[in-house]
C-alpha cells in the first residue's frame, strides 16, 4: 500500500496528482503532503485522483480536514478524475454536495463536446 503526490505550483494555482491507495496507512503521508501547500487567499487547488485505486473513510477524513483549511484561507479546492466508485463514496457521505467534484465520466463528456 502506497501513495504518491506530485505537486505543481504556478502562482495562484496548485495541482496535486495523487496515485495509489488512500487508507489508514497512507493517509498520514497524504495529510503531510497536502500540508506542504502554502494556503493563501484566492488559491485554486486541483486534486487529481485519477490514479487513486482505493480509498477508505480515513482518506475522506484527510480531504475533509484539508477542505476546511482551504475554505478558511478563502481559497478553492476541486477534486478531479474520480472513478465512479470514489465519486459514490463522496456522494454517500454527503461530501459530494459540499465539495467541488468532477468525476472521470464528467470530464470525458466535457471533452467530447469540445
Amino acid at each position: 500500500m502506497n501513495i504518491s503526490v506530485e505537486l505543481v505550483e504556478d502562482n495562484l494555482q496548485v495541482k496535486a496528482v495523487l496515485k495509489g491507495e488512500i487508507d489508514a496507512f497512507t493517509a498520514p503521508i497524504l495529510r503531510e503532503k497536502l500540508a506542504d501547500i502554502q494556503l493563501r487567499e484566492n488559491l485554486q487547488i486541483e486534486l487529481d485522483l485519477v490514479g487513486v485505486s482505493y480509498m477508505d473513510s480515513t482518506g475522506l477524513g484527510v480531504f475533509v480536514g484539508f477542505y476546511k483549511s482551504v475554505i478558511a484561507s478563502n481559497s478553492h479546492m476541486k477534486l478531479t478524475g474520480l472513478s465512479s466508485r470514489l465519486k459514490r463514496l463522496f456522494d454517500i457521505t454527503g461530501l459530494g454536495e459540499i465539495m467541488d467534484i468532477q468525476a472521470m465520466s464528467e470530464e470525458v463528456k466535457i471533452d467530447e463536446t469540445v
